[in-house]
């Protein structure tokens, strides 16, 4: 195991509140954004999430990984659907994306582990 992403989510939600504490109108300038970028419409949410995830494998953020693949999981993607958005992610990322693609894996194997049946 790479990294425990419940944990890292877990770990980041605290200091992300404190960044809300911190920044009040930007932070909820940003949620208000990521509430519109991932409500249901042409695409839905689950999709949006897995898009999300590749995207996050692209750009090589930890935290994203975590965050999106617990919302993947949360919206009822398949492992089946996360591997496809990786090949996507490692298309369009190339070689750093495999190292960030296998950690997106762990992620969405761990939090679905820790998912309600």
């Amino acid at each position: 195991m790479i990294h425990d992403w419940p944990q890292m989510a877990k770990a980041l939600s605290g200091a992300i509140r404190e960044i809300r504490h911190g920044a009040p109108e930007v932070s909820k300038a940003f949620t208000a954004m990521a509430t519109a970028a991932t409500a249901p419409g042409a695409l839905d949410t689950r999709t949006k999430e897995l898009i999300a995830l590749g995207i996050a494998v692209a750009i090589r953020c930890d935290g994203c990984v975590a965050f999106h693949a617990q919302a993947a999981v949360k919206h009822g993607a398949s492992r089946e659907e996360v591997m496809e958005a990786m090949g996507m992610a490692l298309y369009m990322g190339a070689g750093p994306s495999l190292m960030y693609a296998a950690q997106a894996v762990e992620a969405f194997d761990q939090f679905s582990a820790a998912a309600p049946a």
